[in-house]
């Protein structure tokens, strides 16, 4: 009795190799191979790029925001002072910070006074929003002190400010240079408020990644800020640093209730929970969309193969006569569209990280070619078009192509297993 040949065995390999040979006579077919081969690696490539990009830029917009600034701030309730006037900060603040630093999670407390002013020097201005902070909270801060970034003496933070790169630019000094700052709320006379107006030695230049931040901020010693800004004893906020920025939300309650009566808190997901969550919805739409374009690359497979087997009528009736099932048809008709699929896709996926890895590179040369000004900050907030490579996202890109290449290739190879060999040899 003759042994019935495994699924998917040699010589099925064998014929399907033979089909995807393609003559000079079945030039058609081999064209549409050819189409669909390309139309798949660049889906691929252009899904597992998209997914990078997107990842890599949600990874550095959220980098940027706990690198620079307090996962989360605990503000003060609207009170009046002793003189009947509403104000919103904090006298104790130093007993504040300390029962909130001792809450399990928090790695420190930091109190800061914060203002507005205008910066003034060699003749322009510039608005800048002044962080009072102690240099030993400040060196917490990875993304304003990091040596790679700054430059400048931040030992000598007691002496002068740290100021963005962006407003240094913008006022046109560098490190050692003094840097005038004006405040509406100055000394109280007689007549009125008058303006206070003291200059200040840039000591630190920081670029946190950020242009919004790099524009507009910055540091300048807790005590200074108390006397600058008018907050002798009191301070007007506690900067919270966790060590996992992502549960924030889990410490939000204990971090309130430590901070004791008339705290409020906010945290970072509270400040950027819209624009994030509106990349998760732009992230998912883009995933949908190219998910249709590797469909429509896929789908010229069924093209390729329905032109394949209508060329190769005979060679099916024939087949039959021999003894060969619809199964063995059927898969190596299978074979000759999924072989065009798991190529596509290992081209694709190759491309697709090759750019991910090399993006900076990439990005130059064409920053070059369109002569600049391709990625504006200010529009985006962060300074260059960033990716991130995963392997989920690799992989959902992989199982995607695969997947609709090896569902679209099974139509037109029941066709070819169903045809009736006295129909396919009658005419030959």
């Amino acid at each position: 009795m003759a042994r019935t040949p495994p699924p998917f065995a040699a010589f099925e390999w064998k014929i399907a190799w033979r089909y995807l040979r393609a003559r000079r006579a079945e030039g058609g077919v081999s064209t549409m191979t050819w189409i669909s081969l390309i139309g798949i690696t660049l889906a691929v490539f252009a899904l597992i790029a998209t997914l990078s990009v997107r990842s890599g830029f949600r990874a550095e917009f959220v980098d940027t925001i706990l690198g620079a600034n307090a996962h989360a701030s605990v503000y003060a309730s609207a009170r009046e002072d002793e003189f009947g006037r509403v104000v919103r900060t904090f006298p104790d603040y130093a007993e504040r910070a300390a029962r909130v630093a001792e809450v399990p999670g928090v790695d420190r407390a930091a109190p800061l006074v914060k203002g507005q002013v205008m910066a003034n020097a060699n003749g322009r201005n510039a608005g800048v929003e002044v962080f009072g902070i102690a240099a030993e909270d400040l060196a917490g801060i990875r993304r304003i002190v990091d040596p790679e970034t700054g430059r400048g003496d931040l030992a000598r933070f007691g002496e002068g400010l740290a100021l963005g790169s962006g407003v240094a630019r913008e006022l046109g000094v560098e490190v050692g240079d003094q840097v005038r700052l004006i405040s509406p709320e100055g000394v109280k006379t007689a007549f009125g408020v008058s303006p206070r107006v003291k200059a200040y030695e840039v000591v630190w230049i920081f670029t946190a990644g950020r242009y919004d931040i790099d524009r507009t901020r910055a540091y300048m010693p807790f005590d200074e800020a108390q006397l600058y800004f008018n907050r002798e004893g009191v301070a007007d906020e506690l900067e919270v640093m966790v060590s996992d920025p992502e549960a924030v939300r889990g410490l939000a309650q204990p971090i309130a209730e430590a901070a004791g009566a008339g705290a409020m808190i906010w945290t970072w997901q509270d400040a950027s929970g819209g624009f994030l969550r509106a990349l998760e919805v732009e992230d998912n739409v883009m995933f949908v969309i190219l998910s249709v374009l590797v469909l429509i690359a896929t789908m010229n497979i069924v093209s390729g193969l329905i032109m394949l087997v209508k060329n190769k009528g005979r060679d099916i009736g024939i087949l039959r006569t021999m003894g060969l099932t619809e199964g063995s048809v059927l898969r190596v008709f299978f074979i000759c569209g999924a072989f065009t699929g798991v190529i596509g896709t290992a081209l694709g996926v190759v491309l697709g990280c090759l750019f991910a890895i090399y993006i900076d590179p990439i990005f130059s040369f064409v920053n070059y070619v369109a002569g600049g000004g391709v990625w504006d900050p200010s529009i985006r907030g962060i300074y260059a078009l960033p990716a991130k490579l995963q392997a989920g996202d690799v992989f959902s890109a992989m199982a995607l192509s695969l997947g609709l290449s090896f569902v679209v290739t099974i139509f037109p190879a029941r066709r070819a297993a169903r045809m009736n060999p006295v129909e396919a040899l009658r005419y030959e």
